[in-house]
């Protein structure tokens, strides 16, 4: 007997001290897309500002396939996803949907484990992959989304705990998938908004079984959801055509939600405070501050903070930094920095040098702000109320993942390497 109630107050008291394990770890890590704290800033990172193919690139490893996934850090190792085709002549081959773990100090793979193997039954846009999402973890087990080809749980050594198969999406215009997981405390949740009946569904992280389920009156979306706590209750945010909206993690109920901006939405909501950003900026544009005291349906209403239409990013995750939010327009290198707390225009629009296209979201790490595109350029520059560059650098292929600060390093993968920068010894 007495057996038997160490047992009940061991899993009591497990989940607790994990997720105090986890928020001490999380910090020196790089567990989600977006960071550590979803925002795209790197504590203490202190990467180098100057790069190139000959210079600051501490390692160069070929990465097999294709894949847009940003990939993320825990301690010493890499995790990233990519889709490798069986036949790279056959437009309707299978492919091998794979789990990748790297060394970090190296770039040596540690693991290699396939997911599964399927012949899309969408073909997706050019620019985007068959591995678009981004994997998360906490630190125990690595969850991998290939949408439409599973949702997938492993442990930090490769070995599959479990898998679900949420169905089929039909995309708009078969354009592909890409929205990532987001996971928190010891519940994932799964965006999952296509043509035929959206919905977003919250999964229990150990086991992979449903907790709750929100059908959505949304058309395709490739947004990444948002959850943070708000005054003891957590938020998911999760973006979409027809609206922005706040669902309790707990429940799945509807918190609050916002319309009036434009189609496609793909990055993130970002936090700050008690004010949370949406933005938009496919065939037209929108950016609006939103608080997270806010109930009920707040569409043009005197709950929102502020809001613009004649600005917003379309791909690429806006970041804010000492009270300036930083937004590039549509898909474009054009820059406009903004007063976060009113939404008035600091400087710009201005274009970042020798810059056009980009998909990958900033990151902000040694107290300066690294934009990659899709041409291999990077612009790091200076926060503050003017533009100030601080370098312009060159690699040999472009970029759709975002990078990862960390320690010294920054990491960004291109088209057929990831690329580990770090100053020379």
């Amino acid at each position: 007997m007495k057996k038997f109630w160490l047992l009940i107050a061991v899993a009591v008291l497990s989940t607790p001290a994990r997720a105090q394990d986890f928020e001490t770890e999380r910090l020196k890590n790089w567990h989600h897309w977006r960071g550590p704290d979803a925002n795209g800033i790197a504590i203490d990172a202190n990467p180098p500002v100057k790069w190139s193919e000959q210079e600051n690139v501490r390692w160069k490893v070929p990465i097999p396939g294709r894949g847009s996934a940003t990939p993320i850090v825990w301690n010493d190792r890499i995790f990233l996803l990519t889709a490798v085709p069986a036949d790279e002549s056959d437009d309707e081959t299978a492919y091998q949907f794979t789990v990748i773990c790297l060394d970090r100090a190296t770039g040596e793979t540690i693991w290699s484990k396939i997911a599964t193997e399927q012949v899309p039954h969408e073909p997706g846009h050019d620019t985007n992959s068959l591995a678009s999402a981004s994997a998360t973890t906490d630190g125990r087990f690595l969850y991998a989304s290939f949408g439409s080809r599973g949702i997938f749980c492993y442990d930090l050594d490769g070995n599959l705990k479990w898998e679900r198969d949420l169905g089929d999406m039909q995309t708009r215009n078969e354009f592909g998938e890409g929205a990532s997981p987001t996971l928190h405390g010891d519940t994932l949740v799964v965006p999952w908004d296509h043509e035929e009946g959206s919905f977003v569904v919250a999964l229990d992280a150990n086991t992979g079984e449903t907790r709750w389920k929100q059908d959505r009156d949304e058309p395709t979306t490739w947004a990444t959801p948002l959850i943070t706590k708000f005054e003891g209750r957590t938020q998911v945010i999760l973006h979409g055509t027809n609206r922005v909206r706040s669902y309790d993690l707990k429940s799945g109920d509807l918190i609050w939600e916002c319309g009036g901006q434009s189609t496609n939405p793909i990055a993130a909501p970002i936090r700050d405070g008690d004010l949370v950003y949406a933005t938009t900026g496919h065939r037209g544009y929108g950016l609006f501050c939103i608080p997270l005291s806010a109930t009920g349906d707040i569409t043009d209403s005197d709950q929102i903070t502020w809001s613009r239409t004649d600005v917003g990013s379309y791909i690429a995750t806006p970041v804010l930094y000492d009270g300036l939010l930083y937004v590039t327009k549509g898909r474009e290198a054009i820059l406009e920095c903004l007063d976060s707390a009113t939404g008035q225009t600091v400087y710009g629009p201005e274009r970042l040098p020798q810059m056009q296209t980009l998909y990958a979201s900033p990151v902000i790490a040694g107290g300066r702000i690294y934009y990659v595109d899709r041409d291999g350029t990077a612009t790091i520059i200076k926060p503050g109320r003017e533009l100030e560059i601080l370098a312009t650098n060159q690699l040999d292929e472009g970029f759709d993942a975002s990078p990862v600060a960390l320690g010294d390093q920054l990491l960004l993968r291109g088209d057929r390497h990831l690329y580990c920068i770090g100053a020379s010894n």
